[in-house]
């Protein structure tokens, strides 16, 4: 019924689209026909937005992977810097709340640690909306800031990093993922410090460690550790579902080589505010010059050059 549901709604989307179209043209030609040039401005403005539409109808056409109408789990990490680091991963995880609020997307905090001094040290959240996962998978990486430092007084421009991990929420499709429990490390913890706007600092935190691998997954969003617990093996589950799926890639390919967790100084995106202002995609070279918006969550020009870039 869900699927149902959305391509109805494409299909009524198409149907708005070419309506306006119509409409456009019927502008145009009664502009011409009687030489009124006061039109210009309104026509250029319903073909901005006409297009706007379009290339988002377009892009929801690239989202057929397997797991991309899939919920989305994102963690932030800040890197190394200190206080630098986790204002800068704060930063992201206010763009990131934007730009969900613009989609009609929710937003649940699963796991937070504040910085020492200011900002955040790491954060895990799952955006819930249909595609969350399609969009948010092309922030996978490492993001770097380049500004004049607010924490140093004499002024100097310093160099932030900050990595992003995205998995999709597979709640109903990770069965065939067996870990056993000889493989688990399992700790509980009390949530968390000033995030208590964030979280329920009652909450019995759960941190997993899956020793083969090494990844590690954290959960102090519900009041009950069973819940903690299940959420977290969820994660896990996912996380541990995609390595296998890369790693059956890789032997396909005839690609060799270990699955690396991000590493700072491979960054994918730079956000530059001093000495000019710029965001640029490494990986596509889609660029913008207005920084303050994108930290407000204008992401979608870089989202859609990344799925064009990968459908090519």
């Amino acid at each position: 019924m869900k699927e149902l549901k959305e391509l109805k709604d494409q299909l009524d989307t198409m149907k708005h689209l070419q309506g306006t179209w119509e409409d456009i043209q019927v502008l145009i030609e009664m502009a011409h026909e009687e030489n009124d040039e006061s039109m210009v401005e309104e026509i250029e403005k319903e073909i901005s937005q006409f297009e706007e539409a379009f290339e988002s109808l377009r892009i929801q056409t690239l989202l057929s992977g397997e797991y991309d109408a899939c919920n989305a789990i994102v963690t932030l990490h800040a890197g190394a810097g200190g206080t630098e680091s986790c204002d800068w991963t704060s930063m992201l995880y206010r763009m990131y709340t934007r730009w969900a609020e613009r989609k009609g997307f929710s937003i649940q905090v699963l796991d937070y640690l504040d910085g020492d001094i200011a900002g955040i040290k790491n954060v895990t959240f799952e955006v819930n909306g249909t595609n969350a996962y399609g969009y948010l998978k092309s922030e996978k990486g490492v993001h770097r800031l380049v500004r004049i430092s607010p924490f140093n007084s004499a002024g100097k421009r310093q160099t932030s990093f900050a990595s992003c991990d995205v998995i999709p929420d597979m709640e109903d499709n990770t069965g065939d993922i067996e870990v056993p429990e000889d493989e688990l490390k399992i700790d509980t913890y009390r949530a968390s410090g000033a995030g208590g706007q964030h979280v329920n600092k009652t909450s019995s935190a759960i941190r997993i460690t899956h020793l083969p691998t090494g990844i590690v997954v954290q959960c102090q969003n519900e009041r009950s550790q069973h819940h903690n617990k299940d959420k977290a093996m969820q994660m896990l589950k996912a996380k541990l579902k995609l390595l296998k799926e890369q790693e059956q890639a890789e032997k396909v390919s005839d690609i060799r080589g270990e699955i690396k967790e991000i590493g700072f100084g491979n960054q994918i995106r730079s956000y530059v505010m001093q000495p000019y202002t710029l965001v640029k995609d490494h990986r596509t070279g889609e660029e913008s010059g207005n920084v303050t918006a994108v930290l407000d969550g204008a992401l979608d020009p870089f989202m859609n050059a990344y799925l064009s870039s990968q459908n090519q």
